[in-house]
C-alpha cells in the first residue's frame, strides 16, 4: 500500500525590511510530493520537490539602468540559494528567477519564513517571505 501526499507552499512577501524598502519583492514557490509505503512490513518514505524563487524590482528599468551587478540569496531552515548576475548593458527585465528541484532532500514546511538578501549597485535590502497559507 502506498500513500502519496502532495503539498504546495507558496510564500509571498508581506513585509519588507530595510532602508530601501519596498523596492525588491520576492516570491518563493515550493511544490513537493511525499510518498509513504510499505515494503514487506518496512515503512518506506521518499520525497521530491520543485522550487522557484522570483525577485521583482518594483521600480522602473530606468532606475536600474546603472546597475552593474545584482546579488541575491534566500534561505530556508534547511536549504537556500544564491545568484549573482553581472550586467555589461542595462537590465532588460525587472524580474529575476532561480529554479531548482531535489529528490530525497529536506522539505520546506508550510509555516517556514524565508530570509532574503538583495544587493544591487550600492543598495542592499533584507526582507522575509511569509507563507500565505498560514
Amino acid at each position: 500500500m502506498q500513500c502519496r501526499k502532495e503539498h504546495e507552499v507558496p510564500h509571498v512577501n508581506i513585509r519588507g525590511l530595510g532602508n530601501y524598502s519596498p523596492n525588491p519583492v520576492g516570491r518563493y514557490i515550493y511544490k513537493g510530493t511525499e510518498t509513504w509505503g510499505d515494503n514487506k512490513g518496512t515503512l518506506t518514505y521518499s520525497n521530491e520537490d520543485n522550487h522557484e524563487f522570483v525577485l521583482k524590482y518594483k521600480g522602473t528599468l530606468k532606475e536600474l539602468s546603472s546597475m552593474k551587478k545584482l546579488e541575491y540569496s534566500y534561505e530556508t531552515i534547511s536549504s537556500g540559494g544564491k545568484s549573482t548576475e553581472e550586467f555589461t548593458e542595462p537590465p532588460k527585465e525587472l524580474i529575476f528567477t532561480s529554479k531548482g528541484s531535489s529528490r530525497g532532500g529536506a522539505k520546506v514546511n508550510v509555516d517556514e519564513i524565508i530570509k532574503v538578501n538583495v544587493k544591487w549597485g550600492e543598495f542592499e535590502e533584507s526582507f522575509e517571505l511569509h507563507s500565505k497559507n498560514k
